[in-house]
């Protein structure tokens, strides 16, 4: 993972929004925090010690990532939260009787300042370490197989039964209305898959770097799956209708014109968008693959994608496998 955290903001919240990496790195570095109405704060002068910078650095730094650190859990103190903490913390605060705000940052913030500073040899190092620890939690929690980390999900496995269907469909639906030989197959397949998410079955293995007897649907996120087979099903339906309509097969010009106007319709705009974000952001961080033509897309993967993928309920295929087998079997000794 060789990333520069200083320049990517994505990169930074990637690691912010994984709680499982987020805690290993908080355990690692052992803090002196103050515990203050169920968070834990460090003073500004604990952080520019931290890092080793004077006052008029971190002054800097805050006011050219105000909003970002703000999102991650730096806060201005004042009132009745600020004389609170000076009552129960006092001299560790070092401030004046007359000062009416104050700034703290929680774990997340400190953290975030780290993945910020270019001065700072330590938060260079810290920046290394962080890296490193999560490589080490993704392979730990993901079984080291992160090309079907998309399988880990509990949506993964009824979706991609769903989308087998409505393939039939579809194929069917190509055989008995579309006059043209057996290529239409994958021709019209890559016309799904260039609607979705603007990429060939080809071009989709060499970003994904998937071997011949390598699948890539086995390797899609479940709401991918879902709107391939929304796409094969609604098709599937439309070339039935129209070739019934006129009492013939369909020739390939009259196909791509129902595609063409299958996939502009409106009702997609907001499924595409959602299943691109989704997957161009998920590949970048889980798998570190790049869809050049998603980049727009990219966005940091949300808290709840890490515990969808890394946490209590995600698990393998083989597992999900073995426990509906499981399943079906106490209720066949039933």
């Amino acid at each position: 993972m060789n990333r520069d955290l200083t320049v990517s903001s994505v990169d930074r919240q990637n690691i912010l929004n994984n709680p499982y990496a987020l805690e290993k790195i908080q355990n690692s570095l052992n803090l002196p925090a103050l515990e203050f109405e169920g968070e834990y704060y460090l003073t500004r002068r604990q952080v520019a010690d931290l890092y080793d910078i004077d006052d008029s650095t971190l002054d800097r730094y805050l006011a050219a990532n105000d909003a970002e650190l703000r999102h991650n859990g730096y806060v201005l103190m004042r009132g009745k939260h600020l004389k609170n903490m000076q009552l129960q913390f006092g001299p560790l605060i070092n401030a004046g009787s007359k000062t009416t705000q104050l700034g703290f940052f929680t774990l997340r913030a400190v953290l975030n300042l780290g993945m910020l500073l270019v001065e700072s040899e330590r938060a260079r190092a810290l920046r290394a370490r962080m890296l490193d620890i999560v490589l080490d939690t993704l392979a730990e929690r993901s079984g080291g197989h992160t090309k079907y980390i998309n399988q880990r999900s509990a949506d993964y496995l009824i979706n991609a039964y769903q989308e087998s269907q409505h393939r039939k469909e579809f194929t069917s639906a190509l055989s008995q209305c579309v006059d043209m030989g057996n290529y239409k197959y994958a021709l019209f397949t890559d016309r799904i898959y260039q609607s979705i998410f603007k990429e060939n079955a080809r071009e989709y293995r060499k970003v994904l770097q998937l071997e011949d007897r390598e699948k890539p649907r086995d390797t899609m996120y479940a709401e991918v799956l879902l709107l391939i087979a929304s796409f094969e099903t609604g098709l599937a339906h439309e070339l039935t209708r129209k070739s019934q309509a006129v009492g013939r097969k369909l020739t390939q010009a009259e196909t791509e014109q129902m595609f063409a106007d299958f996939e502009s319709m409106p009702l997609w705009a907001p499924q595409l968008q959602s299943a691109r974000t989704k997957m161009a952001s998920r590949d970048l961080h889980f798998r570190e693959a790049l869809h050049q033509r998603l980049e727009e897309y990219i966005k940091a993967v949300p808290r709840e994608d890490f515990e969808q993928f890394l946490g209590k309920t995600s698990k393998s295929l083989e597992e999900r496998l073995k426990d509906t087998e499981e399943v079906f079997k106490r209720l066949k000794d039933r």
